[in-house]
């Protein structure tokens, strides 16, 4: 499967989201935060410099658990403050909460 590139937008997301997630990583190691996450310590690295630009929503979920932050603290502030169109991770974390019909 060959990906599109990414946009700017993309790519601007995705080094806010990295800066975001260093911030909160704080003095904890790359693999401490990732072994806890579930996930590899490179997965982490390009996630946290924006090579991976826009990580599954699980894979974002399973951060904001480990690092103890919302996923509302790691969404753009506002849809069009970053790029036009929104992830597909802030969009599924702020387009519906459990129990609530998507209409």
């Amino acid at each position: 499967m060959v990906r599109p590139p990414l946009t700017p937008e993309e790519r601007l997301r995705g080094e806010h989201l990295g800066l975001l997630l260093r911030q909160a990583r704080g003095p904890r190691s790359i693999a401490e935060v990732a072994a806890a996450a579930g996930m590899s310590a490179e997965t982490l690295r390009k996630i946290e410099t924006g090579r991976i630009a826009t990580p599954a929503f699980f894979t974002i979920a399973s951060l904001a658990t480990v690092l103890g932050i919302s996923l509302d603290a790691l969404a753009p502030p506002h849809p069009g403050d970053l790029g036009e169109r929104s992830s597909g991770w802030a969009r599924m974390a702020t387009s519906s909460s459990p129990g609530s019909s998507s209409r």
